[in-house]
């Protein structure tokens, strides 16, 4: 899962509070892994609309597993699942759709961030290539930013309703109204008309 701050890089150099943050300090994930399951407050959904620029979030939860790795990696594996408020493109009508994101990330000490994705760009072109691993930030990885992430991945830029057409007016064009109509006049020896 690519981060929704890689599409838009402007955001990182504004600090801007998290809508939802939910930290986990690394050092306290046991050997066995750790299971997280998160349910976002009305406040925090209605700080997650505001973000996405979208009418409304809700029934927003996720559910995480955390697995040390080797070199003091994380995997994290886990699903997040909602609903968002958007406004068809068509009918420009109020519509609800559903967010179903599946999301497995390799979180990494900053150090070793850069090897790890020179790593996995040495892939060869024909396998699969894995995202880069996602940096730890002071020893801490933010569940909620993460679930936040794939909230906005997960929404659609253009909503549509199923049922929704777009229905043009009817325009009834004069076969003597168009850009060559004047050549024509001149051709057959008559006059342009006025313009």
């Amino acid at each position: 899962m690519t981060s929704a701050r890689d599409k838009n890089p402007g955001r990182a150099a504004v600090a801007v509070r998290d809508p939802w943050s939910v930290p986990i300090l690394v050092a306290q994930i046991p050997a066995t892994g750790l299971h997280r399951t998160l349910a976002a407050s009305p406040e925090e959904c209605g700080r997650l609309a505001s973000t996405a620029g979208i009418n409304s979030v809700s029934d927003l939860r996720a559910e995480f597993t955390l697995s040390p790795g080797r070199s003091d990696t994380v995997r994290l594996e886990g699903r997040v699942t909602g609903q968002v408020g958007q406004t068809c493109v068509v009918s420009l009508e109020p519509m609800h759709s559903d967010i179903d994101e599946v999301v497995e990330l390799l979180f990494a000490p900053p150090e070793q961030v850069a090897r790890l994705s020179a790593l996995s760009e040495e892939t060869e072109a024909d396998a699969e290539r894995p995202d880069p691993p996602e940096p730890i930030e002071n020893g801490v990885i933010d569940l909620g930013r993460v679930a936040s992430d794939a909230l906005f991945l997960g929404i659609d830029p253009y909503p549509r309703k199923p049922d929704a057409v777009l229905e043009l007016p009817a325009e009834t064009v004069d076969p003597e109204d168009h850009p060559f109509a004047a050549l024509k006049a001149l051709k057959v020896g008559g006059k342009p008309p006025d313009q």
